[in-house]
């Protein structure tokens, strides 16, 4: 045999032999002489189509996957696949790869996806002048056999109703996990519409905080120029009332200018009483727009309160949906682990878990009887194991007394969910009993 650039395909699981007639291994001897090379027929079945990466291994007695080959051979494809003299076909393993030992062997098809198609009778290397070893079954061991066989018939029922029961707790998992997910949806919706209000209600504020800034600067703008105005007259009367004393004390000015001057002072003393009542309806005004903006500015903080509130709801709410929705993640993996379980179930029942409810497999003399060639059958195949690797433990809540599955019950996870406070924005926690603090912090977040 030549030597083998890459590995063959292998699979690690343990195999059904229910694929074992695909191939029928043709002319084995009992025993071949040690020294010299071994050539193998075969037939290829009218169901079986050969690929390219197939292999014939030699396989000690006793294999549970196809990684224990001892060596192989690739196949070769045949020229026409319809042609019946193509379906018998042979391979050569060369003596210096054969075993030297005077184990049993067979020779096993293996496809290119790692999946046994078909398996020879045993077979030793040993001379010639050896005496054929008879193998006598007892009366005893028939018996043996006969409950062993009674004991996996009993372990088959038993796996049916586990089976049964992994379904009823699929679909009860299935209806919470439906529930689960209208649950979340809620909360969406719920999540939506209050992000919604937080947000009109902030634009509505941001709105009337500036229409009031605008409002109070055009007013303190208007006071400037008022008061601009009152000292620019203070200044003129200051004036008029100079030049009216330098008349005065002159005598030099007439009664006419005098009366005039006195005229235009009392004017000037109207005005300036004019602009003094409209200074202050001024600062009355601004009085008023001062005491409005303290409102507002109360009126913004009872807003803040109740955004803070609603920030909390919202932050409350969302930890709920996170919580749900790890809920939900959990319960998937759980349902796909079932169903993974219910498959490795029924595969190992010979049933096929999308076909369900159908009867169970045929039974061995069934198969025996449509593969007329396999005259001595398999019995060195090995014992597959005849138990599921674990089924999902059920567990007692201390609390609750209830059964669960999983790492946590229910009740608990509500508990832990209701005992902790989680802060939306630094993901910082707080227990239920430190609530004024979480509103402190949350408080300073807002600032």
């Amino acid at each position: 045999m030549e030597e083998a650039l890459e590995d063959p395909p292998m699979s690690a699981v343990l195999l059904d032999h229910c694929h074992f007639s695909q191939v029928i291994f043709n002319s084995v001897e009992k025993f071949y002489v040690p020294g010299g090379d071994v050539t193998c027929y075969y037939t290829l079945t009218q169901h079986f189509v050969p690929r390219r990466k197939d292999w014939i291994g030699i396989f000690r007695v006793g294999w549970k996957t196809t990684r224990e080959y001892y060596t192989f051979m690739w196949v070769t494809l045949p020229v026409d696949l319809n042609s019946n003299s193509t379906k018998q076909q042979e391979v050569h393993f060369k003596a210096y790869y054969l075993p030297k030992d005077d184990e049993y062997y067979q020779f096993c098809y293996v496809d290119q996806d790692g999946v046994v198609r078909g398996a020879s009778i045993p077979f030793q290397f040993r001379p010639e002048n050896e005496e054929d070893i008879l193998v006598v079954t007892t009366q005893g061991e028939v018996e043996e056999i006969e409950q062993h066989n009674n004991e996996l018939c009993k372990e088959n029922q038993e796996l049916k109703d586990s089976c049964v029961s992994l379904q009823k707790q699929n679909s009860d998992l299935q209806a919470e996990l439906q529930k689960k997910q209208e649950e979340l949806e809620t909360l969406k919706s719920i999540n939506q519409e209050l992000e919604q209000k937080v947000k009109e209600q902030q634009d509505g504020w941001e709105t009337e905080l500036l229409q009031l800034k605008e409002q109070n600067q055009e007013l303190s703008s208007e006071n400037e120029k008022m008061r601009v105005r009152v000292d620019q007259l203070r200044e003129q009367l200051s004036t008029q009332e100079k030049e009216m004393e330098k008349l005065v004390q002159g005598e030099h000015g007439n009664t006419e200018q005098l009366e005039r001057l006195q005229w235009e002072n009392s004017q000037l003393s109207l005005s300036l009483t004019e602009q003094r009542e409209h200074l202050k309806k001024l600062e009355r005004t601004v009085t008023e727009l001062k005491q409005k903006e303290a409102t507002a500015a109360k009126k913004q903080q009872e807003l803040m309160d109740e955004n803070f509130d609603l920030s909390r709801r919202l932050s409350e709410n969302k930890i709920i949906y996170n919580v749900l929705q790890k809920e939900k993640e959990r319960m998937e993996r759980e349902n796909d682990h079932l169903k993974s379980e219910n498959r490795r179930l029924m595969s190992y029942m010979g049933l096929d878990f999308d076909s369900l409810p159908r009867q169970g497999p045929a039974s061995d003399q069934g198969r025996a009887g449509q593969n007329p060639a396999l005259v001595y059958g398999n019995p060195y195949a090995g014992i597959q194991e005849s138990s599921a690797s674990s089924l999902l433990s059920s567990k007692k809540c201390p609390t609750c007394k209830s059964d669960f599955t999983g790492d946590i019950c229910d009740h608990t996870l509500e508990q832990q969910l209701v005992q902790t406070l989680y802060c939306p924005i630094c993901d910082k926690s707080f227990s239920a009993t430190e609530t004024q603090i979480f509103e402190d912090h949350m408080f300073c977040h807002s600032l």
